[in-house]
């Protein structure tokens, strides 16, 4: 019996965002994080990078997902390409197709659904974190396989601050309530990096040195402790990258 081929995954990755110059160098730009820790086994990818200008295809049919990176820039300092961008994603969701938004993509995604996005009264989260499920994140397939409790690299001074009406959370932690959220069947956000490995998180971290020691200085912090801190805590987060491989294969 001859086994029919798998058939082939088109997915429209939206890059929103360059990570700084030392961090390219050293692992790579945000694109190329989802590409490794997915993989390009049974999926092409078409990458677009909108943050610079990239024209959107007239509508996401042909694709069988659209995904959107991080991003240095923030939400709530609004320029049109991001108007662009998320109108995009939410009729690709309305057309049913799947849908993820990580950080800056969940963000974008909660604030064209009617939500609010604004800076983390909490503070910056920065490293290696946990994060724990909601019950309605423990049955939901973005977190098939993946305990209620889970490292993940987290970086991020915004957050979803207002839940839109249709929006139900699927994780949080102490920093930073909204971690995951449902926005439709088909549409998800996740505020933590599931595509981002460790030396990645390390990478960062160094690159924003002088800017994390000056907030540690504001709250109190002895110099040339944070940043030191922070690296210690860095470990790799195994269970993490189900979160996309879960989006993919479960909801594609």
């Amino acid at each position: 019996m001859t086994r029919q081929p798998v058939p082939m995954k088109n997915v429209l990755l939206l890059k929103a965002g360059d990570a700084a110059n030392s961090v390219r160098l050293s692992v790579g730009d945000y694109e190329q994080w989802f590409l490794r820790t997915i993989g390009l086994s049974g999926r092409r990818f078409d990458i677009l990078p909108v943050h610079q200008g990239a024209p959107l295809p007239k509508d996401a049919k042909g694709y069988d997902a659209v995904m959107m990176t991080g991003s240095p820039l923030s939400v709530t300092r609004r320029e049109p390409w991001m108007e662009r961008a998320g109108a995009f994603m939410v009729e690709a969701g309305e057309q049913g197709i799947p849908v993820l938004g990580v950080c800056f993509g969940q963000q974008l995604l909660a604030e064209q659904y009617g939500g609010q996005v604004t800076r983390n009264p909490n503070g910056r989260e920065t490293g290696t974190v946990e994060v724990t499920l909601s019950p309605e994140g423990r049955v939901d397939p973005l977190f098939t396989g993946l305990p209620a409790r889970f490292a993940v690299q987290a970086t991020h001074e915004d957050v979803v601050s207002r839940l839109p009406k249709s929006a139900t959370v699927l994780a949080g932690n102490a920093n930073t309530a909204n971690q995951a959220l449902a926005f439709r069947p088909n549409v998800r956000g996740v505020q933590f990096h599931p595509e981002m490995p460790a030396e990645a998180m390390r990478a960062v971290i160094l690159a924003r040195e002088e800017n994390l020691e000056t907030l540690a200085r504001e709250k109190g912090v002895p110099p040339g402790e944070y940043v030191p801190q922070l690296l210690s805590g860095i470990t790799p987060t195994p269970l993490a990258h189900r979160v996309l491989m879960n989006f993919l294969e479960h909801f594609t």
